[in-house]
């Protein structure tokens, strides 16, 4: 499959007006939600990876990429809403719902609530936090220093954003590092928003999937967010829910360590249409 096979559209969901790119295939449906500061070409990748057997629709989420970007409204509560009405929107028929970090969470949340509109989920090392262990005062600070990094972004040219990139994250591909320069140029401030709100109870979502669902981990001493025992407490909260562990991988699986991802990636869906 060739870059050039993807059509980039905007659909009116949830009163927003969302940009999304897609490789239409007669072909069951991956719907790619990407982390945050990122937008859907970041899954490029995975989508020349797939898309000879899949129909791949990558959203920008609001505020990211070409989509709109209200003032505010970037709890992952919202972004699940857009989701369910994105599919609905275009019509889906019940695609399996891909998601990173933010993108994770939010897939989390569409499946455990929407089991309707979703045959399946992946999680690739979701931001599945604890409230407790974040108060209000700690995710303001947090959310500061990513609107500082943000902003200091948004005045470097692409060659500067590639090149830095490449210098924190020396085995990412040029593949991977070109469409995460353009998403850092596209991302507005408002998104981190997000941040600043108390994360969503993913044990509750989790303990309520009526799908089935892959959680894929990497490496802790990469900085992952799911560590091995909150993969194996989200395993034993629902049998739905299998874990596939990527070695030599950070909190960017995939980029990290794309083999790996794609063989996890690939397993999962080949049990599925057995």
């Amino acid at each position: 499959m060739s870059g050039s096979q993807l059509v980039s559209d905007f659909v009116l969901a949830n009163g927003l007006r969302l940009h999304y790119y897609r490789h239409k295939a007669d072909q069951p449906t991956l719907l790619l939600l990407h982390g945050i500061t990122d937008n859907g070409l970041c899954w490029t990748p995975v989508i020349e990876a797939l898309g000879d057997d899949f129909d791949i629709i990558a959203p920008d989420a609001r505020g990211h990429g070409l989509s709109d970007a209200p003032a505010h409204g970037y709890a992952a509560a919202d972004h699940a809403a857009d989701v369910a009405e994105f599919i609905r929107a275009l019509g889906l028929n019940r695609p399996v719902v891909v998601g990173h970090s933010m993108g994770g969470m939010v897939a989390t949340l569409v499946a455990a609530y929407h089991p309707d509109l979703v045959r399946a989920a992946i999680f690739e090392d979701p931001a599945w936090f604890d409230a407790a262990q974040q108060p209000p005062e700690f995710r303001r600070q947090r959310a500061a220093e990513w609107r500082a990094d943000l902003l200091a972004n948004h005045q470097l040219s692409q060659d500067a954003l590639i090149a830095k990139g490449r210098a924190n994250n020396p085995s990412w591909s040029d593949a991977e590092l070109q469409p995460w320069s353009v998403a850092k140029q596209q991302v507005r401030p408002q998104v981190l928003e997000y941040i600043e709100h108390e994360a969503a109870d993913w044990r509750a979502a989790v303990r309520a999937l009526r799908v089935p669902a892959l959680l894929i981990t990497g490496d802790v001493s990469r900085g992952v967010i799911i560590s091995p025992e909150q993969a194996k407490e989200a395993q034993a909260l629902n049998a739905l829910l299998s874990i596939a562990h990527v070695p030599d991988a950070g909190h960017s699986i995939r980029r990290d360590n794309f083999v790996g991802y794609m063989a996890a990636v690939r397993s999962f869906l080949a049990g599925l249409a057995r």
